[in-house]
């Protein structure tokens, strides 16, 4: 173990780059532009365009006095905190630009990255909950993040209750009383609301300003919005301008985009970040060197593959719209519910690229479906390079109870596509031909 810091109780200081330029005669710059170079200066590696791989495990200082200068500051003993790094576990120069940029996307004042998206998930629930607390989410909820909080949280004294995504403010209202109603009864509080928006698997939205004028009426403000953006962050939604405080992400998908890696990021403003950073020092959990290197690579062509991603599903969309061996699409292009339609005009920019097809028949007719498709990978993931099918009932989704599935509309004919970036037309041949085996 390191004898670094203790840092359950004091967050590691952020390193100090050079003050960043991001106006242009007052011009805000886009996130676009400020990913080429936003939180890294050369000078500081020899001059290096880009970043280099910082493959370390800890740091050094330049005298003794000034290690012990840097621990009276994180300790308290000294005023003024400690800049600089000290351990690998807490943080390195590479995991510290990628979190810059990833703070930029959704207008954030902070962000965390982690080894995946359920270690951000999972750390940061871990942070606001305690024994005889309430989780209210969201349903459907990826299947992971649904077993942490029913089966792991559970183990150690916290609840849930869950409500439909599309709820109206009537039935969130009933949710929150029978939720302060239950934390009390334990002992415990309401201690965070968490949505998946758009759900996982099938793209249903929640109304995250709803929610956060309900959470305002009901509950204390130390209860966070924490919100999975996955689905279409982070070009296509910014949660934090529509009420939540924490915006959550696999980095797998849209923004680490060609199916090479593993990471999660968390994001949102530094008295929500700082608890979470504390037991993320303690427990580990951050984005390895390499992959946050990797990451940033991504991000300099994020906005380029989600807009071309986003193109193509329109076009398949439509082809597929008009098949006679489809019963219809989960695309957010397509919503045929008012209420829906409604909070993805306020709360959306983008229609996205991942989408649910429901043929008609069921298991079997999809199983030949996927097992004909040639262009198309079978595989679970989404938001690469790559376009990717799956049957979430019998993957993904199969730890779900059979009649929660239903419930949720996970059925037996539902198929997630994820598009990519392959040549539209021959995307829709793929999908006619393998429709034909159906």
């Amino acid at each position: 173990m390191t004898d670094a810091v203790d840092a359950v109780e004091t967050p590691t200081p952020r390193r100090k780059p050079k003050p960043e330029v991001t106006k242009i005669d007052g011009r805000k710059m886009k996130p676009s532009t400020l990913m080429m170079g936003h939180g890294y200066d050369p000078a500081l590696s020899e001059g290096s365009l880009k970043a280099p791989i910082f493959l370390t495990s800890t740091f050094a200082f330049e005298s003794a006095a000034a290690g012990k200068r840097h621990f009276e500051g994180i300790t308290g003993l000294r005023e003024g905190g400690a800049e600089g790094l000290v351990y690998s576990r807490f943080n390195g120069p590479n995991q510290e630009i990628l979190e810059d940029r990833l703070a930029i996307w959704d207008g954030a004042e902070d962000s965390l990255c982690f080894s995946s998206g359920m270690t951000a998930i999972c750390v940061m629930m871990m942070a606001f909950c305690s024994a005889g607390d309430v989780i209210v989410h969201s349903g459907p909820l990826y299947a992971a993040s649904e077993g942490f909080v029913a089966k792991i949280l559970a183990k150690f004294g916290v609840k849930y209750i869950d409500f439909p995504a599309g709820a109206t403010r009537e039935q969130f209202d009933e949710v929150l009383t029978k939720a302060k109603a239950m934390a009390e009864e334990n002992g415990g509080k309401v201690a965070m609301i968490y949505l998946e928006s758009p759900g996982n698997p099938t793209n249903a939205l929640v109304d995250i300003e709803m929610v956060r004028d309900a959470r305002d009426a009901a509950l204390p403000a130390d209860c966070p919005i924490a919100i999975d953006n996955t689905f279409l962050g982070p070009l296509w939604q910014r949660p934090l301008e529509h009420g939540a405080d924490i915006v959550c992400y696999s980095l797998t998908k849209y923004v680490g985009g060609h199916s090479d890696l593993v990471a999660g990021s968390i994001a949102g403003d530094k008295k929500w970040m700082n608890p979470v950073r504390m037991i993320r020092n303690t427990m580990g959990g951050i984005a390895d060197p390499n992959t946050a290197w990797m990451l940033l690579r991504s991000l300099e062509t994020v906005e380029l593959r989600m807009q071309r991603a986003g193109e193509n599903a329109a076009k398949v969309c439509e082809f597929l719209k008009k098949h006679p061996k489809v019963n219809g699409l989960g695309y957010l292009g397509m919503i045929e519910d008012a209420r829906q339609q409604d909070i993805y005009d306020r709360h959306c920019l983008g229609a996205g690229s991942t989408f649910s097809l429901f043929l008609k028949g069921g298991e079997e007719e999809c199983f030949r479906f996927l097992d004909s498709l040639k262009v198309a990978k079978l595989a679970v993931s989404l938001g690469g390079t790559e376009t990717l099918a799956s049957h979430p009932a019998s993957m993904t989704h199969l730890s779900v109870a059979h009649g929660r599935r239903q419930e949720l509309g996970i059925t037996d004919s539902l198929v997630r596509i994820s598009i990519g970036i392959e040549d539209p037309d021959d995307l829709i041949a793929d999908f006619d031909q393998a429709l034909d085996a159906v």
